[in-house]
Formats: C-alpha cells, sequence, structure tokens
C-alpha cells in the first residue's frame, strides 16, 4: 500500500481510526449529538491496543441494540460517552462474533429503530385526540 493510501486506512491511521469510531458512535440511538475530547481519547486507545474497526462496530451495536425495551417500558438514559462501550467490547474480543454478524447487527438496530419511532408516531397521534 503506497504511503496516500495508508494515511486513509483506518487500520493503520490513528486519526482515520479515531474520526471512524466517532461517526460509528455519533449514528446511534441515545448518543450525545457531539463528542468530547474523552471519547476521541478512549477511540485512541482502542486504535493503540488493535481494536479492530468491526470489533468497535459490532460492540457500538450490540449494546446499542441490548439498550431496546419493549414498548410501554421507560427508556435508558441517554449514553453521555463512549466509555460506555467498553466492557462490550472485551467481551467481543474475548468471544469474536461470527462473520456476517455485524451486518445482522446493522439491520436489526435499523429495525428497532425504526419500530420505535412508528410507535412513539401513533403514541403522540392517539393522545392527542383523547
Amino acid at each position: 500500500m503506497n504511503s496516500a493510501a495508508s494515511l486513509l486506512d483506518p487500520a493503520s491511521n490513528p486519526t482515520t481510526y479515531v474520526i471512524a469510531v466517532l461517526n460509528l458512535y455519533g449514528e446511534l440511538p441515545d448518543t450525545p449529538p457531539r463528542t468530547n475530547p474523552q471519547d476521541q481519547r478512549q477511540a485512541r486507545s482502542w486504535f493503540d491496543r488493535g481494536v479492530s474497526l468491526t470489533v468497535v462496530e459490532a460492540a457500538l451495536l450490540l449494546a446499542s441494540l441490548r439498550r431496546v425495551r419493549p414498548h410501554g417500558i421507560p427508556p435508558l438514559p441517554r449514553i453521555r460517552s463512549l466509555a460506555y462501550f467498553q466492557p462490550v467490547i472485551e467481551e467481543l474480543l474475548e468471544n469474536p462474533v461470527p462473520e456476517g454478524y455485524v451486518q445482522y447487527l446493522r439491520v436489526k438496530l435499523r429495525h428497532s429503530v425504526d419500530t420505535a419511532k412508528s410507535a412513539g408516531v401513533q403514541n403522540s397521534t392517539f393522545s392527542r385526540d383523547r
């Protein structure tokens, strides 16, 4: 790989890796609209440890899915830090996910977010009729 390509490869460039992790984090439900320096340090520590972006993405998706609550159950408090996902990173480093599992998690989370949004629209629609 030439030097220009390696600058864009998250596996070999800490800045690109951190940006990729923070983008994944920012796309999740219940995360802050902006990251902070602590989040950047957390992402950099994963780069320094050699945690692949696939493991990070799987951990973020899996932890987010674990937070999904059935309709009528109060939601959990919002996630305030990327450090929230550290235990799931450790779990996945000890027990790697099978090939294709990250894609499954993406679809599953998208479905649960869409379901929650449609339930919220139905609730607000019906509550106005009362």
